[in-house]
């Protein structure tokens, strides 16, 4: 099927639109699974290369944004092969990323929650990232990552878990209360 009988006009530009307007979402997502902001622009560029030239194997135009992030999922993938790594929470090297002391207080929760996540083992990472802070559903986090959606539950369930400890340990060691800093997300 030609792309102009799947796409019209119309279409094509709205899916142009939507691959351009996502290259911030696709970035925060790619960092945060990389830390790396070089690696993270590169997998950007890659996804949205490898979508604009491949944009009629959509089926679903409105699976569009679950489609782009399984991409840069594919292209992560395919740069930790190239580089003969083996993806694994042992082996991951975290960044640990420091704030000047003039930064307010809720700069200093991002960054205690962000390193918080630094710390998640890899799979757990990136199915917090899309859930989380994306605001993904379990079913296309499922579908981007290509792996079944009690997976991603339970990966989800760990990931909280040991977030949950990880930020009650800073706290305490701080003797500030995290229960009065913590909201629960879902």
């Amino acid at each position: 099927m030609a792309i102009s009988e799947m796409f019209g006009i119309s279409q094509r530009r709205a899916f142009r639109k939507l691959v351009g307007n996502s290259r911030d979402r696709l970035y925060r997502i790619a960092y945060a699974w990389t830390h790396n902001p070089h690696l993270a622009d590169d997998l950007v560029q890659q996804t949205l290369c490898k979508a604009l030239s491949n944009q009629r194997q959509l089926k679903d135009p409105g699976a569009a944004e679950a489609w782009l992030f399984r991409i840069m999922s594919n292209c992560l993938k395919d740069y930790h092969r190239a580089k003969r790594e083996v993806l694994s929470g042992d082996e991951l090297v975290i960044v640990n990323n420091m704030t000047p002391e003039h930064e307010t207080e809720e700069q200093q929760l991002v960054r205690k929650v962000r390193q918080a996540v630094q710390n998640l083992p890899f799979a757990q990472c990136q199915v917090i990232t899309l859930v989380d802070l994306e605001g993904f559903t379990y079913a296309s986090v499922a579908e981007i990552l290509e792996i079944p959606v009690g997976t991603v539950m339970s990966r989800l369930c760990r990931g909280r878990r040991a977030l949950r400890d990880i930020l009650t340990n800073v706290w305490s060691q701080q003797d500030a209360s995290p229960a009065a800093n913590l909201k629960r997300v879902k």
